[in-house]
């Protein structure tokens, strides 16, 4: 993904980086950003009495084994299903190699009764932020500047700048493909 990654220059980078920051909104421990779908800090992650107010039946961790984050199936126990992806927060993680299996649960998740899953990393802005952004992108068939403008107006985001290449990345090839097959 190293070589894909030049295609899309700082100047690409830098239009999301100003559309990301219209967000007027200040940041709160959770935000549900679509129907059944919530972003948070860690904090609301740890917290059950928390989750099981706001409904919450499943937990993405895309900060998984970090610093500052518990989680595993264990801590959540019969409660909650949990899945987690050990991604970091830099300029050289490769986090879309986990864009089809975070949108799979999220959209396995969603297609339940009474189904809704919490996305979290540590501040809840970068990466499981990118995570939201991709599902809506393979699952809603939304363009990225559309998933942002979503997402924006529920909670402040900030994806790195490696996460925004990534997710252009990601754009382009499902805009290809929908050219190709429009059906899709």
């Amino acid at each position: 993904m190293a070589c894909q990654k030049k295609k899309h220059g700082l100047a690409e980078v830098k239009a999301l980086e100003n559309l990301l920051d219209t967000c007027k909104l200040d940041l709160n421990p959770v935000d549900e950003v679509w129907p059944g779908l919530y972003i948070s800090n860690v904090a609301i992650a740890q917290n059950k009495t928390a989750l099981k107010k706001l409904g919450i039946t499943h937990i993405l961790n895309a900060a998984h084994l970090k610093q500052g984050s518990i989680g595993d199936q264990s801590y959540y126990g019969e409660e909650f299903v949990y899945y987690g992806i050990p991604a970091e927060d830099s300029s050289r993680f490769d986090l879309s190699v986990h864009f089809k299996p975070a949108s799979d649960f999220i959209h396995k998740t969603l297609k339940k009764k009474n189904g809704k899953v919490l996305v979290h990393c540590i501040m809840g802005v970068s990466r499981s932020a990118t995570l939201v952004l991709a599902y809506l992108m393979l699952r809603h068939r939304l363009t990225l500047r559309s998933a942002i403008q979503k997402v924006i107006r529920r909670r402040a985001i900030y994806p790195n700048r490696n996460f925004l290449s990534l997710l252009l990345e990601l754009d382009t090839q499902l805009q290809r493909k929908r050219m190709l097959c429009p059906i899709l």
